[in-house]
């Protein structure tokens, strides 16, 4: 047996059935022995980084592995983005590098490079597959893996044969231990000196035991959008809670979930007299600072701990909420061409889609402040392992594959970081498919930021990469219908078209400075 039928079929006992193939000469026999097998999800796509992007997708979508397979050469090195994102998420994303025999390395001969150990500590393993030494022997199935699988030079497509699937195993990731005791003399200690949550991402499992918890702690919430509670928690939402705890600072903060994204969570840092208690799948805390981390399933944890006393809020934070609320609804009708009320309208419309994903940067940051508040919608994802703006379209096609009316909304430098994501089109469901692009010239979150206040106006666009860019060409490029939205009766025009398109927002970026200074005041 081959080396490539022995690392595919190890992989297929390991229960890997999802398969991106960027399929090359180095890597056929791999290529070639799984499209010759039915009954595996394979998927096909030309570029190695917006292959490992949809793969990471794919993981997110079943909490489930997903395997892309390269070729050799910095084709693998193309991965790295997507596997540092899984890393960070603990996303179980396994990259099967095809590589020349071993004596080529070191020797500058085309598509040589050294692979084994290329993703560090992102990835486990990280060596060649020699038989049986197996990959998945100390694999915890929860982050990235790495095999590298040196091929020979010559091989003969007709003797590559399909595999068995009677070899396909179930997949199992490895469980990890904890201590429930903690979260519940956590909250029992001090918490008369105030108790508030944090919610990050959260998986789709988790969230209804997440939210058991809050009704039973009645304390004052800030959730993330993609931790799909922001919407059900109404008497208990902090909907600007930078201002509102730093304002008047709890006791402890209980993180659950992914890592925050707001400023207040980076403020924490210099607050070292909140205490800080995190519950994370990643089991990384979020903080250079001393805090403490409980590794594992969030909703297996929390239903572990059982019911709680009512704690409530002892700092009276959310007595002040609903004039911020009324405030920021007086703004978004009084400036309704800025930024943030189209981010409102386009809420309204995604309410009722089957599935949304947020990018990073300012989207993320303005649905948390401004979209609506009353209707969840049933999917929704992010990638906020390491916040960066790469491979964010791939992400949400391969996270909503066989979805339809999934919606995702992104920036336009996060838009070209990724323009070749919709080649994959064809192997997607497509009706109502929905790709907002909020174009206001550039990144527009570094206009935000306090420390680049005091920047020239030059300099300033230079952080913001600041452009002319429109999209209807990129639409018409990819075969996808096309709308130019300035105020929020234009995104009417969307309802009754069923074919994917890509929305391309247009804010009045004077209403929308001039909103963000009425806000400040």
């Amino acid at each position: 047996m081959s080396n490539a039928d022995q690392v595919l079929i190890e992989c297929l006992r390991a229960g890997i059935t999802n398969f991106v193939l960027c399929p090359g000469a180095r890597n056929a026999p791999l290529v070639l022995a799984l499209e010759r097998t039915e009954g595996l999800e394979i998927y096909y796509h030309p570029d190695e980084r917006g292959a490992a992007f949809f793969a990471l997708g794919r993981t997110m979508a079943f909490n489930e592995p997903c395997a892309v397979v390269t070729t050799s050469g910095t084709a693998v090195a193309e991965c790295l983005p997507a596997v540092i994102e899984a890393h960070y998420q603990g996303r179980p994303l396994v990259i099967l590098s095809a590589d020349r025999p071993a004596v080529f390395r070191k020797s500058g001969a085309p598509q040589a490079i050294v692979q084994t150990n290329l993703f560090g500590d992102y990835a486990s393993f990280g060596q060649d597959y020699t038989s049986p030494n197996s990959p998945f022997e100390d694999w915890d199935g929860i982050k990235p893996l790495h095999i590298n699988i040196p091929l020979e030079e010559e091989f003969i497509a007709e003797n590559i044969q399909a595999l068995s699937l009677e070899e396909i195993g179930q997949f199992k990731a490895k469980k990890v231990s904890f201590d429930g005791a903690k979260i519940v003399e956590f909250l029992r200690e001090r918490s008369f000196e105030g108790v508030a949550v944090m919610l990050g991402g959260l998986r789709p499992h988790e969230r209804e035991p997440v939210f058991h918890l809050l009704e039973q702690l009645k304390v004052p919430v800030v959730a993330d959008p993609h931790s799909g509670l922001r919407e059900v928690l109404p008497k208990q939402l902090l909907l600007d809670p930078d201002q509102a705890l730093t304002q008047n600072l709890p006791g402890k903060i209980l993180r659950l979930g992914e890592v925050p994204h707001g400023r207040f969570w980076r403020d924490l840092e210099k607050h070292t007299e909140v205490d800080v208690l995190s519950v994370t799948n990643s089991g990384y805390s979020g903080l250079a600072r001393t805090s403490e981390v409980i590794t594992g399933d969030v909703g297996r944890i929390i239903t572990g701990i059982g019911e709680q006393p009512e704690i409530g809020d002892a700092l009276d934070l959310l007595v002040a909420e609903q004039g911020r609320r009324n405030i920021i609804d007086e703004l978004l009708e009084a400036y309704p061409s800025s930024e943030p009320a189209l981010v409102r309208a386009l809420s309204l419309h995604t309410a009722t889609a089957e599935s949304l994903y947020l990018g990073n940067s300012l989207p993320i940051r303005e649905w948390s402040l401004f979209a609506q508040r009353e209707l969840p919608v049933s999917e929704i994802w992010a990638n906020r392992g390491a916040n960066g703006i790469d491979g964010q379209i791939s992400t949400w096609f391969g996270a909503t594959r066989e979805v339809e009316e999934a919606w995702c909304v992104i920036g336009d430098l996060t838009a070209l970081y990724d323009m070749n994501a919709l080649i994959m089109s064809p192997q997607l469901e497509l009706p109502g498919r929905r790709l907002v692009i909020i174009n206001n010239g550039g990144g527009c979150i570094f206009t935000h930021l306090p420390r680049l206040k005091s920047l020239s106006d030059l300099e300033t666009s230079h952080f913001t990469q600041a452009h002319q860019t429109r999209f209807s060409s990129y639409a018409e490029m990819w075969g996808w219908d096309y709308l130019s939205v300035k105020s929020p009766e234009d995104l009417d025009a969307q309802e009754e078209n069923p074919n994917p398109m890509i929305i391309e927002v247009l804010p009045d970026n004077e209403e929308s400075e001039e909103f963000w200074n009425a806000l400040r005041r």
